[in-house]
């Protein structure tokens, strides 16, 4: 077992098949920033830590939940590592919304090179989430937006009841308080297992206030 994949094993337990999927995704991830600019350069000697097990968490916090939307999700993260995880369970889809049109081609690539349980839809994310008719539990979002913006982009679906999973850093107390202003909010502090700072913030219910 490498450092690398250790780092994913020490959030939960992968299996080797899932293993090498990972590795094939940090591969492509590799070979393709230069030209992408996918993640922030200085955090690629810490890929496996920073990007892999920091998105895995949302498959340790949620295991039962199979069908996912992940909004503005760029290099695939944590949509792509969600589907790889997910990949060996009957009916696991994980949608990947995405309007930059290279990081689509990236995140297809991903797919078809690693057998994620993944669909990508191009386009703006408020667009795509107004016409949305897919089922889905769980939206993710990660380095995306505050909380206030990913409530509103995401109103279409929290509104049908569909819950969230958003990663958030040392500033959530700020935008929880700017957030609650507009919205009236039934929510979970998770802690992260990769970062004492950051969160894994469940919005279990978000209702817009009256104005």
């Amino acid at each position: 077992m490498s450092d690398s994949i250790a780092a994913v094993k020490r959030v939960l337990p992968v299996s080797r098949e899932t293993a090498e999927r990972l590795e094939r995704y940090v591969a492509l991830l590799r070979k393709w920033q230069p030209a992408q600019n996918l993640v922030s350069p200085h955090t690629l000697g810490e890929v496996w830590q920073r990007h892999i097990a920091d998105s895995a968490q949302l498959v340790a916090l949620f295991p039962n939940v199979l069908r996912w939307v992940d909004i503005g999700s760029g290099a695939g993260l944590p949509g792509i590592i969600t589907a790889i995880l997910l990949a060996d369970q009957p009916g696991a889809r994980v949608h990947l919304v995405e309007a930059n049109q290279r990081k689509c081609a990236f995140l297809r690539t991903a797919i078809r090179e690693t057998g994620a349980a993944a669909v990508v839809h191009e386009g703006r994310i408020e667009s795509v989430l107004k016409q949305w008719n897919e089922p889905v539990e769980f939206i993710s979002a990660r380095a995306l937006a505050s909380l206030t913006d990913l409530l509103d982009l995401t109103e279409p679906l929290t509104k049908l009841g569909v819950q969230g999973a958003l990663h958030k850093g040392e500033d959530f107390d700020v935008e929880l308080k700017e957030a609650s202003q507009s919205w009236a909010l039934n929510l979970v502090r998770h802690k992260s297992l990769i970062d004492a700072k950051s969160s894994i913030v469940e919005i279990r219910q978000a209702e817009r206030r009256s104005a």
